[in-house]
């Protein structure tokens, strides 16, 4: 969502990378650049007037001092009141100090109160409580058989005892559910409202009688990312008319500009306490203003990507990885799938990758990875017998190409796997020798990861020339043995070169992406 303004803030940034020392020309300069980049992400005016007139003084201040690296002192100081507009630091929900916890869920239909339902419940249930969800939604045609299968999904309790669609009271269903959580032991109570395509009177009426029912200990006001300056005179008029106590951003993943994130709190003056990342009630996380404010500005955000691995890995499997590199032992495909598995757990891999530092010159290349390529290469080891797993040399030419046939792939993408399985178990070795991390080896042609050893790409397992003048490389020797000529052979293992990921998928683009010059952040993170 913060795409364009990023680049539009790391383009400021770079123009001051040459200058010793910060003029004030220069402050006013970049002030004044940073001010068009937050309108044209829609930031709301009041929040860009505050926001570039305490960044004008503290980098003024900054220069005056004669404070050395011009660029470093902006970047700390733009990181630090885009912290402060977003909230400062990152608030948990208000439990009750007498169960049930009550969170009431406001806001504009269209904005996902629904399905956000859905996705607060697995975060609470998985914290170990025992939420309840309830439909008090009666307007909306079907969103109580929406929540229903929100419920389902998320392996929680539902109360919907009016079918909706018109018919039932919102009010009569709020108190009855909080008697409901008492006798069944429901320790949070989440309630689904009414929403409306506008503000109108008859909403405002109906959300207070239910708040006054549910006598909430939160009410979350639940707005769409991707409205723009209209989130923020939503927010007015729900403040000002029912009122609430935090807010959560929903859409996030959008491609909008995301000035609503940035100006829901300044003019609310109420923390955002959630932000959905995702259509997958997973894809769902605590708002950290920290975290995001480092996201905009290219920093990475180590520690969210630090919290999903560790949600996805298995701590036995994590440490039993941990045990065979420290031994210098080599781990099996078998071991491989799981870890692929478990960054899959984690999402899309170039939602994964942008989380590092200094990625955000390599948006391009991101775009160009492709998530069917781990299913690709599941399939790959899933043809493969126990014994192949554990000892890919075994691996002839009849195997690999039975093995591509089971897979529903080709002998070359294959090879490519087996390659870039052999380097990942190399590097694994050498970590374990205390030769810290040299690269990605088992992430193949990945954009600017490199395109593997030169021994990987001028020659694959076995190649050379055998007798009667067929090929030791088991994909040409497939080839000639499918009547194909060289040259069908040579496009076929174009196709695994950059930007595919572990030898295995479609062409690269054009350029070379292994001569790509690494981000000196991204650098350091991978030794």
């Amino acid at each position: 969502m913060f795409a364009n303004l990023s680049d539009r803030l790391a383009g400021t940034f770079k123009g001051l990378r040459g200058k010793g020392r910060l003029s004030e020309a220069d402050v006013d300069a970049t002030v004044l650049d940073i001010r068009t980049a937050l309108l044209e992400a829609d930031v709301a005016v009041p929040v860009v007037r505050a926001f570039t007139a305490v960044v004008k003084e503290r980098a003024l201040a900054a220069a005056a001092s004669g404070a050395l690296n011009p660029a470093q002192q902006i970047v700390k100081i733009v990181h630090e009141e885009l912290v402060t507009i977003l909230g400062g630091e990152a608030r948990p929900i208000r439990l009750a100090k007498q169960p049930p916890t009550v969170i009431v869920l406001a806001g504009l239909q269209g904005a996902g109160k629904t399905t956000l339902a859905g996705k607060l419940a697995l975060q609470l249930k998985g914290q170990g409580h025992a939420p309840l969800l309830v439909a008090a939604d009666l307007q909306r045609p079907n969103a109580v058989d929406q929540l229903r299968v929100m419920a389902e999904r998320a392996g929680v309790a539902i109360f919907a005892p009016e079918p909706g669609n018109g018919v039932g009271d919102p009010v009569r269903v709020t108190r009855d559910a909080r008697a409901f959580a008492v006798q069944k032991q429901h320790d949070v109570v989440i309630v689904d409202t009414a929403g409306r395509l506008a503000i109108d009177a008859e909403l405002m009426q109906q959300l207070r009688e239910v708040k006054a029912a549910a006598e909430p200990d939160e009410t979350l006001f639940v707005v769409d990312a991707m409205i723009g300056q209209d989130a923020v005179r939503t927010a007015e008029e729900f403040m000002q008319a029912v009122g609430f106590d935090g807010i959560v951003l929903t859409k996030l993943d959008g491609d909008a500009r995301g000035g609503a994130a940035l100006s829901v709190k300044g003019v609310t003056g109420k923390p955002i306490l959630f932000a959905s990342v995702g259509e997958k009630l997973t894809d769902f996380e605590v708002f950290h203003p920290d975290r995001m404010a480092s996201r905009i500005l290219d920093m990475g955000d180590m520690l969210t990507l630090i919290e999903q691995a560790e949600r996805a890995f298995d701590a036995e499997q994590t440490e039993r990885m941990a045990k065979k590199v420290a031994k210098g032992e080599d781990f099996t495909l078998d071991e491989f799938l799981e870890q692929m598995q478990a960054v899959k757990k984690m999402g899309s891999l170039g939602k994964i990758l942008g989380m590092l530092p200094g990625m955000g010159d390599m948006k391009a290349q991101l775009d160009q990875v492709d998530d069917k390529d781990l299913d690709r290469v599941a399939a790959i080891i899933q043809s493969m017998t126990p014994g192949e797993r554990k000892d890919p040399k075994i691996l002839n030419g009849s195997r690999r190409l039975r093995i591509a046939k089971g897979a529903g792939t080709t002998v070359t993408e294959v090879n490519g796997l087996i390659d870039r399985f052999a380097q990942a178990q190399k590097m694994m070795k050498q970590m374990g020798r205390g030769g810290g991390m040299p690269g990605m080896p088992g992430m193949g042609g990945m954009p600017g990861m490199g395109g593997g050893s030169k021994k990987s790409k001028g020659k694959s397992q076995g190649q050379g020339k055998s007798k009667k003048g067929r090929s030791g490389n088991p994909a040409k020797r497939a080839d000639q043995e499918a009547g194909l000529p060289e040259a069908a052979s040579a496009s076929a293992s174009a196709a695994s070169g950059p930007g595919s990921m572990l030898g295995i998928g479609g062409p690269g683009p054009a350029e070379d992406l292994t001569t790509l010059e690494l981000p000196d952040e991204l650098k350091r993170l991978l030794g």
